[in-house]
């Protein structure tokens, strides 16, 4: 449905009036559709401002003219302060996970390390719980075997029971049993209790035998909770003057079961990559976006060193804005963890940078800012979470078959828009390059079942020959010497498409029918408008307009896409070809004879601007001193041509 439509201006104009209604204040708003179901959440520090650039389409997100079709009611909660509003926003999303924001993409339970401090002895387990009041939990992590090997390192640097243990629950249940009796607790499991397996390899602290106060527990617990927030070298130093004292008591088996502790934690440090070299804490999240699906990447630094990579799927892509899709994550993630440094470094500014910096602060209990790194290390380290962002994605997408479950809804749903008798298996769409009519070419891409099939591509000089640019011209031309019917029974050339794509509107379809028109030929076509992405049919006056975000819509602007990559680089190639040439004309001393020698020594011209003065005197016939010229002019030349990146081209398709 356009937005230009009555019904839809008529709806917009009610929401406005409800939208009228709403309070100045900071809160959240909620979109609802038809069935009353949220599809959207957001915060707004005003929200009836923020509320009526949605109504009046003056946010400029795609995906909003689609969203606000869908929009029938809506609610709106008033808090205090736009730091609450962002808390209840997470909240909220997390409760009703609408469809328009940024989710991860399966919606799991991540595994996490939780600390059961409301016990008198705190256990560690592993888990995808949700969080519970009187559990300290540390991730999430990505990879459950690190999560559990994480937990086997700890218990062999630090005593501590774990959560699975039989004797440790029973030492529970007595606890429970004897409220008011933490004194003498020691005393009853010591009389009552049984040890277990983990106590007689070091691993467990006694306190199922009474072997250890609650006081001494506590300290042990301190220092898991220590070791898993990044601070090892506290807990190194501890361990060490723990070893030193023991040796100075002459306690010499206790300094060597400490001295294993530390080798445990060396051991560890070995394993892991050292990045910066002062110590610094930081969260660096990389992002690689498909049309509607993205992966994240975090890397935890902690001291200086990456301690764990984490990666994850999210459910927003090319679809939503980069800032928009790296708020969303930041909130969801750091609303599961209570891991928060002090820097978290992303690839974009966000408009919210300074309230998610105070969420965070308020949540570590200490200053955490959002930062964009330009250069260093930081950027450095950016660049590769953005690298492993993008594996994590390619490899989701492989085990998942999300690429061909979304290529076949591509086609399914292109045939229905397009009104065809079949899905398009193979499409074919041609682009026109030129410069003021110079050096016209035209492009070929074929896509065989929704992917590029590089065999079918083909490239045309244009031959008509206007003095100025035609694109109308040049299309009729490729159009009638690739549907020839010598073209149409040649097998290189493949078989007859169903489905043709220009790039243009009515104006360039038409030129397109016209010219098949005069073939004979009845090949379903379309036009696609750079514009606003609207496809132009032969059958309607009004374009079709396929939803923000839809696979067919991807598809076909990634047909489009491909075609204007493809015309241009042969463009391009044919220029530099013609304008490098001819800089040999140019040069005193260089006639047709050496000019083809040259050209034949080097073969291109991509080697010949790559080469020294030795490498052009040792061709045969040029002289040391013509080398040098050639050698000068192609320097000048190139340095001009990189000047004049920027140059004015009218590379139309």
């Amino acid at each position: 449905m356009s937005t230009a439509e009555p019904a839809f201006a008529a709806h917009l104009a009610a929401l406005a009036a409800e939208v009228a209604q709403v309070p100045q204040s900071p809160g959240c708003y909620l979109w609802k559709d038809a069935a009353g179901e949220v599809i959207y959440v957001g915060k707004a520090k005003n929200l009836r401002a923020r509320m009526r650039q949605y109504v009046t389409l003056q946010d400029e997100r795609q995906k909003i003219p689609l969203m606000m079709q869908l929009v029938q009611s809506f609610d709106y909660i008033v808090v205090e302060s736009e730091h609450e509003a962002l808390v209840l926003e997470r909240n909220l999303i997390g409760q009703y996970h609408p469809y328009f924001n940024v989710d991860f993409k399966d919606d799991k339970s991540y595994p996490f390390i939780a600390i059961t401090k409301s016990d008198l002895f705190p256990a560690i387990k592993y888990t995808r719980e949700k969080h519970r009041a009187g559990t300290r939990y540390f991730g999430p992590y990505t990879d459950s075997r690190a999560a559990r090997a994480t937990i086997d390192t700890i218990r062999k640097v630090i005593p501590i029971c774990i959560g699975t243990c039989a004797e440790w629950k029973r030492c529970r249940r007595l606890v429970e049993a004897h409220k008011g009796d933490e004194d003498i607790i020691g005393l009853i499991m010591a009389e009552k209790g049984r040890p277990c397996f983990d106590y007689h390899v070091g691993r467990g602290p006694g306190a199922c035998v009474g072997a250890v106060s609650p006081e001494e527990y506590a300290h042990n617990v301190r220092r898991v909770e220590r070791f898993l927030s990044g601070k090892r070298s506290e807990v190194v130093g501890e361990l060490k003057h723990e070893m030193a004292q023991a040796a100075a008591e002459l306690d010499f088996e206790r300094a060597a079961r400490v001295k294993k502790r530390l080798e445990v934690i060396q051991g560890l440090d070995d394993r892991q990559q050292v990045v910066f070299p002062s110590s610094v804490d930081i969260d660096v999240m990389g992002f690689y976006r498909e049309e509607t699906i993205a992966g994240a990447c975090v890397f935890v630094v902690r001291e200086g060193v990456v301690q764990r990579t984490c990666e994850f799927i999210l459910d927003k892509g090319l679809d939503v804005e980069e800032d928009e899709l790296v708020a969303g994550f930041i909130k969801r993630y750091y609303d599961e963890t209570s891991d928060i440094p002090a820097e978290v470094d992303v690839a974009c500014d966000l408009a919210d940078a300074c309230v998610i910096g105070e969420w965070l602060a308020a949540k570590r209990g200490r200053a955490c800012h959002l930062h964009r790194p330009q250069r260093g290390e930081k950027h450095r380290l950016l660049e590769m979470s953005e690298r492993n962002a993008r594996h994590a994605l390619m490899r989701y997408m492989m085990r998942t078959g999300y690429a061909d479950d979304r290529t076949n809804q591509a086609l399914l749903q292109l045939e229905s828009a397009l009104a065809l008798p079949a899905p398009p298996l193979r499409i074919e769409c041609f682009d026109i390059s030129t410069i003021h009519g110079a050096f016209t070419v035209a492009s070929m891409v074929v896509f065989t079942n929704g992917k590029p099939d590089r065999s079918q591509y083909r490239r045309f000089k244009i031959r008509s020959v206007t003095g100025e640019a035609n694109d109308f011209l040049s299309m009729q031309e490729v159009l009638g010497r690739r549907y020839a019917p010598e073209r149409m029974a040649d097998e290189r050339f493949g078989s007859r498409p169903d489905l043709l794509v220009v790039d243009g509107g009515k104006p360039q379809l038409t030129a397109a029918l016209t010219q098949l028109g005069e073939l004979g030929l009845d090949i379903p076509a379309c036009g696609l408008a750079k514009a606003d992405e609207e496809v132009f049919v032969p059958w309607g006056e009004t374009p079709v307009v396929l939803p923000s975000g839809s696979a067919s819509l991807y598809l076909i602007k990634q047909v489009r896409d491909e075609a204007h990559r493809f015309a241009i680089t042969f463009h391009r190639e044919l220029r530099d070809k013609a304008m490098t040439v001819s800089v040999l004309d140019e040069v005193e001393g260089v006639g047709p004879t050496r000019k083809k020698a040259i050209m034949r020594h080097f073969g291109s011209m991509k080697r010949l601007r790559a080469a020294s003065v030795d490498d052009i005197a040792a061709v045969k016939g040029v002289p040391r001193q013509v080398a040098q010229a050639v050698f000068d002019t192609l320097r000048a030349w190139n340095r001009e041509r990189e000047a004049q990146t920027g140059m004015d081209l009218d590379e139309r398709s």
